[in-house]
């Protein structure tokens, strides 16, 4: 079995994949400073609710943006799957040219992305991953990586608003606001949250298009990607899976090299 790990800034994402089929995954906290032991009491709870023995996994492919957070689970792979992990960063075979001044420079999660969109649609696509950051990435219709915009996330946003707004509170924004014209302070910053963001969403991608002049299909991914896409008719498409099937692409065109 192979275990795909996209480490982010806030949550890593686990897929476990037995040939092609994805057989489940899990969305976990970050933590920078989790020891080997620790990685191993998580992941061997999370294999046990499915019966699945740790020892099963042969191989690990891992993307991280989070450097410190790479050593311990580099040395958990080693110790607990008896194989070190392949790294998605400079040197890897990823099949798509990186057209970006310094193409180091471009986060592992977003090359997992454009490998997985250019595969899954083979035309020119736009991926917005809604994460601590939200990206928008775009890929050509010959599948070059053309750069992008980085803005704040959603979350970020609204952890600035209630830290410098002493009055505000936090609000749930998982929830729909019935309406933009609200009439209570939780509903008014929940419209100014959604709509505020669905309207940074739609501005970007039309930018974007505006410069790229064709056709372009839009694809969201990331934990926040449904609740914005239902008040974005701009974008064509939800995948919650597109980084875990990017890494799986990444591994066979490495494990075929």
């Amino acid at each position: 079995m192979l275990l795909a790990v996209d480490i982010g800034n806030t949550n890593t994402v686990l897929g476990l994949y037995e040939g092609d089929r994805l057989l489940h995954d899990w969305r976990i906290r970050t933590e920078v400073n989790a020891t080997v032991d620790e990685y191993a009491i998580t992941l061997r709870s999370l294999f046990s609710v499915h019966d699945i023995p740790l020892e099963s996994v042969r191989s690990v492919i891992i993307s991280c943006v989070v450097p410190p957070a790479l050593n311990p689970i580099e040395r958990f792979c080693e110790r607990y799957f008896k194989a070190s992990p392949l790294l998605v960063g400079p040197g890897i075979k990823t099949g798509m040219p990186i057209y970006y001044d310094n193409p180091k420079e471009v986060g592992a999660d977003r090359i997992v992305n454009a490998v997985a969109a250019y595969d899954l649609r083979k035309m020119a696509t736009i991926v917005v991953d809604f994460g601590t950051a939200t990206t928008f990435d775009y890929i050509s219709e010959r599948g070059e990586y053309m750069g992008g915009v980085i803005s704040p996330g959603i979350m970020i946003s609204c952890e600035a608003l209630f830290q410098k707004a002493s009055k505000l509170p936090r609000v749930e924004i998982f929830a729909h606001p019935p309406s933009v014209l609200a009439k209570n302070t939780i509903a008014s910053m929940n419209a100014g949250i959604i709509y505020g963001y669905a309207g940074l969403v739609e501005g970007i991608i039309t930018r974007m298009k505006r410069e790229i002049n064709s056709e372009v299909y839009v694809i969201a991914t990331g934990g926040l990607a449904l609740l914005i896409a239902r008040e974005c008719s701009i974008i064509d498409e939800v995948d919650e899976y597109l980084t875990l099937k990017g890494l799986k692409i990444i591994f066979d065109r490495n494990k075929k090299a």
